[in-house]
């Protein structure tokens, strides 16, 4: 194998206290965001605001005042747009409003059955001279919604566990600590900011955050598996420098296996197209902050929660 990157010797456990304030910040963010989706002010798609989704396309171009513009004309408000003019679709978004619904976000239009039909009926008033195809219609009820989010914070939570045990039976559960931490870190990292740029959450971002815990999960491992390997024959050797020797080991592994699946997901996140772009976002920003947890975070806490024992004992 060609090696592209030469063997490094950084003293990463050295920045461990500002690397553990910059991911305290972001793991901050990312709790105020869970706080915000189980309150109902985040900005939550129709999976779990429940709601009205109706996608058409055009046969001329539209612009998005014309489409709010026909759809107010005919008694339908707070209506959310987002339009695709390479393809001239435009996609119609009503979500519930009420109890779970932040202002920013919230819709005059109540969820009721047929509300998709009366959107397309707006449209046909709004543009007689511009055929509408319909290519999708999504209604989901305030009810399912609510079902969903506590659904996905329960396949997050089942996540963690199976981490734990895992790890825990494959290492020791000091280790296991270190890659619980780090992966939540990843998760609420990428969470934190869909939250502040105020992009939709969604059972997309739900799918990422799931493979971004898997693969931050594999990242960590590498480390941890080398870390284990030199417990055995650098029984001497400074808690720190051992680690960090550790690190620098798999450190070409770690940024080539990262630079790999980041360049598929910037493939996916340009060629993708609009249904997988929010995926391929979070994965970016979710390999990024893999790469820099599993050096940064999960290998400190082992340091921080384990002493000098579990690198004095033979294993």
């Amino acid at each position: 194998m060609i090696e592209i990157i030469k063997r490094t010797n950084i003293d990463f456990m050295k920045k461990r206290y500002i690397a553990f304030a910059v991911s305290g910040v972001l793991s901050l963010i990312g709790i105020l965001a869970i706080v915000a989706i189980a309150r109902g002010t985040a900005n939550l798609g129709i999976d779990f605001a429940g709601g009205t989704a109706v996608q058409v396309k055009f046969d001329k171009a539209v612009t998005l005042h014309q489409v709010r513009t026909a759809l107010e004309t005919n008694g339908i408000k707070g209506a959310d747009l987002q339009d695709f003019p390479s393809v001239k679709k435009v996609m119609i978004v009503l979500k519930k409003a009420g109890e779970h619904t932040s202002s920013s976000t919230s819709s005059t239009a109540s969820i009721e059955k047929g509300l998709s039909d009366k959107v397309i009926e707006a449209l046909t008033k709004g543009f007689p001279d511009n055929k509408i195809i319909v290519d999708s219609i999504s209604e989901i009820g305030p009810k399912v919604g609510k079902r969903l989010r506590v659904d996905a914070l329960w396949a997050v939570i089942a996540s963690a566990i199976g981490i734990l045990i895992y790890v825990g039976w494959r290492f020791q559960f000091s280790f296991s600590l270190g890659a619980t931490v780090a992966t939540f870190h990843d998760v609420l990292a990428v969470l934190g900011f869909f939250y502040i740029t105020g992009l939709e959450i969604n059972l997309i971002l739900l799918t990422a955050l799931l493979t971004i815990a898997g693969y931050s999960l594999t990242d960590t491992v590498v480390v941890f598996d080398r870390i284990r390997e030199n417990m055995k024959v650098l029984l001497k050797e400074s808690i720190d420098s051992l680690i960090n020797r550790s690190i620098n080991e798999v450190l070409s592994r770690t940024l080539i296996t990262s630079l790999t699946v980041l360049l598929a997901s910037i493939a996916l996140f340009i060629f993708g197209g609009e249904v997988l772009h929010d995926f391929a976002l979070a994965m970016i920003l979710g390999v990024l902050v893999a790469t820099y947890s599993s050096i940064f975070v999960a290998s400190p806490v082992v340091l921080l929660w384990s002493g000098e024992k579990t690198f004095t004992k033979k294993h």
